[in-house]
C-alpha cells in the first residue's frame, strides 16, 4: 500500500468518521464514506488501551496485508477507515478470519 493512499491528519479520519457510514463484523468495524476522487483511501486506528504496541502494529499488518487482496476489486472513490472492534481478544488474531471479515463487509457495502 502506497503512502500516498493513507488518511493521516485528524481531520481526515473525523471527517469519515463523522460522515461515513458504519459497517461491523466480528473483528472490525470499518467506515466509508466518499470521495471525490478515483482513488480509495484507508486509514486503520486502534486504540492504545487495548494492548501494547506490538500487538497493535501486528493486527496494523495483517488488515493492510488482507486489503491489499481486495485493493483492485473494490470500487474506487472512498475514504475507508478501520477500526479494530474491542470484543475480540487480540491473542485469537487469524489471517483467514480478518479476510473473511472484511469480504463479508464490503459485500454488505455494496463495493464488492
Amino acid at each position: 500500500m502506497k503512502k500516498k493512499k493513507t488518511l493521516r491528519k485528524n481531520y481526515e479520519f473525523k471527517n469519515v468518521l463523522t460522515k461515513g457510514k458504519m459497517y461491523a463484523g466480528e473483528q472490525i468495524l470499518i467506515y466509508i464514506s466518499p470521495n471525490k476522487l478515483n482513488e480509495n483511501f484507508i486509514g486503520i486506528a486502534i486504540s492504545s488501551k487495548l494492548c501494547n504496541a506490538v500487538k497493535r502494529n501486528t493486527i496494523k499488518r495483517k488488515i493492510k496485508e488482507n486489503y491489499k487482496f481486495f485493493e483492485n476489486k473494490i470500487k474506487k472513490g472512498n475514504n475507508i477507515v478501520f477500526l479494530w472492534n474491542k470484543r475480540i481478544n487480540v491473542s485469537k488474531l487469524d489471517f483467514y478470519t480478518i479476510k473473511k471479515d472484511m469480504e463479508n463487509i464490503f459485500d454488505r457495502a455494496g463495493l464488492l
